[in-house]
């Protein structure tokens, strides 16, 4: 597959998922509870920066934008499914969950504790298919800029998810703690 097709492909399935993204941000429920703005910011500056340097070119300067793993079509193969992959889980997720997610680390009114579908197999399966999805765009690229960007992503949800779980434990007390020991965190069976 040609780099420019790849891109295209790619950046189609990233355009897809934002566009479920914002239809379904219309049918979420009022927060309860959300955390303070300079965390909030702190997150979205992370995730601007990783986002930017699998994307953007700018951002990959000097060695960050060496070829890590070079064009060919079993990396374009690859980088295509795991996106893919990674997108449809993050959107099942989104979806499963319904009017309890938030962009923001919140409670919800109403809040109610997921632990069916996607929420399974992870307890944080929209990070768990994003970090896929990303891993999979910086494997289509190729860049070291890609494959940095992808830790500093692992490493801003892990902080996410903390965050998120000291909120759903003081929700949902033993209950979260129990589902806590049963499902791993971001990685099935291993995280």
């Amino acid at each position: 597959m040609a780099a420019s097709a790849l891109d295209t492909a790619l950046r189609a399935i990233w355009m897809a998922a934002g566009i479920v993204w914002l239809v379904a941000a219309v049918a979420v429920k009022r927060a309860a509870r959300r955390e303070a703005a300079g965390s909030r910011i702190g997150h979205l500056l992370t995730m601007a920066a990783a986002f930017g340097m699998v994307f953007s070119p700018a951002l990959r300067p000097g060695p960050l934008g060496w070829r890590a793993i070079p064009a060919s079509a079993p990396a374009a193969t690859v980088a295509l499914a795991l996106t893919s992959a990674g997108v449809l889980l993050a959107i099942w997720a989104r979806l499963y969950l319904g009017g309890n997610w938030s962009a923001i680390v919140a409670v919800k009114q109403g809040h109610t504790l997921v632990r069916s579908g996607p929420y399974r197999i992870v307890r944080h399966p929209i990070y768990t298919g994003l970090l896929a999805a990303l891993a999979g765009t910086a494997i289509g690229y190729g860049h070291v800029g890609g494959l940095v960007a992808v830790a500093v992503a692992f490493a801003a949800w892990m902080a996410k998810a903390r965050l998120e779980e000291q909120f759903l434990t003081a929700e949902f007390g033993a209950a979260y703690g129990a589902y806590q020991r049963e499902v791993k965190t971001l990685i099935p069976f291993v995280l």
